[in-house]
């Protein structure tokens, strides 16, 4: 959109047969600061703000200057795709960023949700993004993962569904996708990414393949990388991260294809470490199209009350309710001893009363739950049935329960801020809203792995979106954007679309960079 109203033209090539990948099968929401919302709903941000926020998280992994790109940035992007009716974004004014406690951080305002969006404009295309199930009828602040109820009128629920109204992140795609349309881009589906072309250290183009043949396409003006992380190639998994990542909650086919691109055309690389981390259950009766077992994150079952999370040894290690992507710290955590991580896998543990109020996964409260989930009338049987120590595990409930009846989780902290709450049962006050005594037979218990929404590692970029080589110089008519390049917020999820606010900005800054080079 940025390079097309730019002056640009643009072809968009698509790996998969099908649009969107994670964004489309995700929640949708985008994390934006400083955005035209904020002021007439009474909010107060800035750049500046926002900037400081993610300095106090900095572990040495940011570049200043990309990252002031983003804040500065973000607004705009927000303002122009707004314009033309390529997004259509609601704030949510009490959804919390993530480190509520560091300078800059707002109680709400930065989390932005989809309206919901008509699918059948698409004409041809509505059957061409991906998606993972039922259409989405809610727009997820109606939701709990967005503070809702979770109830819609069934009329107007029909209403949705006999008009293809969607929410999430097939809102998000579809009005970007209609967007492209309108203004003549067709993308090029099936067709991956296989090198870039490069001639007197320009990039010219890209070989793509497209129904077993290879094909060169011509961009005189500059190929944008924009294909996702590498969290399915083991290889570049093994490689580069800091530790497991073997439960993706993201589509197959994010395999690094763009990051081999650029590596092969001389990039330098940042953050390659880190991924947007996130705690996932499997779903073995749901598949991919290509077979593997399809990852849910974990956000809400493991905040609510009547539940805790344990390690091998019996033992609690984290604050269940804290935001999903730094409990990865947690998970990784490594025994030299015993040369392993011992929080992997970690257990989910339940029981009756959690039950009888919650759903697991899609499993609501009073239908047959799977075999995969242990079900024991003692602590002692169950943490025989899922291999955990079968001595601690009932003293570390007994410990958990005290703290629980005492609204005080003396060990984690769980149930202290706004966030930890956020997920929790919204019926009940304060630190209750999370917290709850594990007491009422039967107890359940299902495996938790580390999963990740994407890596945020790869190609490293300057303030214009450019891809620098391995001295930080650009490589000339090369940009990038999304999880492909070195994400500008290093490794803090700031908060929820911690993700898509930094991927739309700098696909808008790398479109806009790029047509001035047709301009000139």
């Amino acid at each position: 959109m940025a390079a097309h109203e730019s002056g640009a033209s643009v072809r968009l090539i698509e790996k998969q047969d099908r649009l969107g990948g994670t964004a489309a099968i995700s929640g949708g929401v985008v994390w934006l600061p400083d955005h035209e919302q904020m002021e007439p709903q009474g909010k107060e941000d800035s750049a500046a703000e926002a900037l400081a926020y993610f300095l106090s998280l900095d572990h040495g992994e940011m570049d200043e200057d990309v990252l002031g790109a983003f804040v500065t940035e973000a607004g705009p992007m927000h303002s122009f795709l707004t314009e033309i009716g390529a997004i259509k974004l609601t704030m949510m004014p009490d959804y919390p960023d993530y480190y509520e406690d560091r300078p800059g951080a707002k109680a709400g305002g930065r989390s932005l949700d989809n309206e919901l969006f008509d699918f059948t404009s698409l004409g041809e295309w509505r059957e061409r993004i991906f998606d993972h199930g039922p259409a989405p009828r809610m727009m997820l602040r109606e939701t709990p993962l967005g503070g809702g109820s979770g109830v819609v009128e069934p009329e107007e629920l029909q209403r949705r569904d006999a008009g293809d109204l969607r929410g999430w992140g097939q809102a998000l795609v579809g009005r970007l996708l209609k967007a492209c349309l309108e203004r003549g881009i067709e993308p090029a589906l099936g067709c991956g990414g296989y090198r870039l072309c490069v001639e007197n250290g320009r990039v010219t183009g890209a070989t793509v393949e497209r129904g077993g043949k290879q094909e060169t396409i011509t961009a005189r003006n500059g190929v944008i990388l924009a294909t996702g992380g590498f969290e399915w190639n083991d290889a570049l998994k093994h490689a580069f991260l800091r530790g497991p990542l073997d439960a993706p909650a993201s589509p197959p086919t994010n395999e690094g294809d763009g990051l081999k691109m650029a590596m092969a055309a001389g990039a330098g690389l940042g953050n390659m470490t880190s991924a947007w981390w996130v705690p996932t259950l499997a779903i073995p009766e749901a598949q991919w199209a290509s077979g593997e077992i399809r990852n849910m994150p974990v956000l809400i079952e493991r905040t609510l009350p009547h539940g805790i999370m344990v390690n091998r040894e019996g033992k609690r290690f984290c604050n269940e309710a804290a935001n999903y992507s730094a409990l990865a710290g947690a998970f990784h955590a490594f025994d030299p001893a015993t040369y392993a991580y011992p929080n992997l896998p970690a257990y989910l543990i339940f029981d009756s009363q959690y039950r009888e109020r919650y759903p697991l996964a899609s499993f609501m409260p009073g239908t047959p739950l799977p075999d995969w989930v242990a079900v024991a009338d003692s602590f002692e049987a169950l943490a025989e049935k899922i291999g955990v120590d079968a001595k601690n595990f009932p003293a570390t409930v007994d410990r958990f329960n005290e703290q629980a009846e005492q609204r005080d989780d003396q060990d984690f902290g769980r149930g202290k801020t706004d966030y930890d709450r956020f997920y929790g049962d919204r019926s009940r006050e304060g630190a209750e809203a999370t917290l709850g005594s594990v007491t009422k037979p039967p107890y359940y218990a299902v495996e938790i792995r580390m999963g990740a929404l994407g890596t945020n590692g790869g190609a490293k970029t300057n303030a214009q979106a450019q891809i620098v080589d391995v001295d930080g110089e650009p490589i000339a008519g090369l940009f990038g954007a999304g999880n492909v390049i070195s994400a500008p917020t290093g490794s803090v999820y700031a908060g929820a679309g911690g993700t898509l606010g930094p991927a739309l900005t700098f696909g808008y800054i790398a479109g806009r960079a790029a047509a001035r080079l047709v301009n000139q």
